[in-house]
């Protein structure tokens, strides 16, 4: 019976052992992906411009997705796409389940303790979207409900900026903003360039605004893991080309360019970070 029991746990710890094997994540991204030919970026599925699914081809486009679609074509790979929120996508890398981040995802030095990140690849600032003509300052949200997403900087950047007021976090941007169209929150908060995608999208935008009330910088990164060196710096030597090739300029107009519902200005250019 204890050898038939002893066999039971050896049997178990080698499934275990086994499982552990399959999800833990390669020490070198770069090799692996050029061995399987393929990229597996996490993105967002339902935030225009950046990432949303196309009504006609079904299929998930935008801003960020045009970078990853980049890199993987420099890798000779094969791009996968695989949806994530604001809260999934770093234990979604750290697990193994995605190459890289491609998701709206700001730099700050709590998230650089835990992953590496590309050089900035869009800057933005955080703001509202409001009812028109509700807010000047942010006095007028003071003591206010304010909505936004989980696992989001614009979850504590709020916070700071406005202790009074009480801050409701949904799994995405889209339902924060259905929740002010029902009353629920005097406000959405997150970057401009997010917010602007919302409320282009909305069929009654015209009772709302994006008030010129910015609580802070938002400079976005595309997410790897820690140290995880060579894949980084093989991402960096690509986005820099892009930018010098114009190829970077090219997919922000395409985004947000005049010809677009969002008329955003370029006001960055890819660079080294310091």
């Amino acid at each position: 019976m204890k050898k038939l029991a002893a066999m039971v746990v050896m049997g178990l710890a080698l499934v275990v052992t086994a499982k552990a094997a399959m999800a833990a994540p390669p020490a070198d991204t770069l090799a692996e992906v050029k061995k399987k030919k393929v990229l597996v970026a996490g993105v967002k599925d339902s935030l225009p411009p950046f990432g949303y699914v196309d009504e006609k081809t079904r299929e998930i486009v935008g801003y960020d997705i045009d970078f990853v679609k980049a890199i993987a074509k420099k890798l000779g790979a094969k791009l996968e796409l695989k949806p994530v929120t604001s809260a999934s996508r770093m234990p979604q890398l750290t697990e193994g389940n995605i190459d890289i981040i491609a998701a709206t995802m700001t730099k700050n030095p709590e998230r650089a303790k835990q992953i590496s990140f590309s050089h900035t690849y869009f800057f933005t600032g955080q703001k509202f979207i409001t009812r028109k003509g509700a807010v000047r300052s942010l006095r007028d949200l003071e003591g206010k409900k304010i909505g936004t997403a989980k696992g989001s900087t614009s979850e504590q950047n709020v916070k700071k900026a406005i202790p009074s007021a009480t801050v409701l976090s949904f799994d995405d941007y889209p339902q924060a903003f259905l929740a002010l169209q029902q009353g629920k929150v005097a406000a959405v908060t997150t970057d401009e360039a997010i917010l602007a995608g919302i409320l282009a999208k909305a069929p009654n935008k015209a009772q709302f605004e994006i008030p010129k009330v910015q609580i802070s910088e938002e400079p976005y990164g595309l997410g790897m893991r820690k140290d995880d060196t060579k894949f980084v710096n093989f991402v960096n030597k690509t986005i820099l080309e892009m930018e010098k090739s114009g190829e970077a300029k090219r997919i922000f107009d395409k985004w947000f360019g005049p010809g677009t519902p969002y008329h955003l200005q370029r006001t960055f250019r890819i660079t080294a970070d310091k």
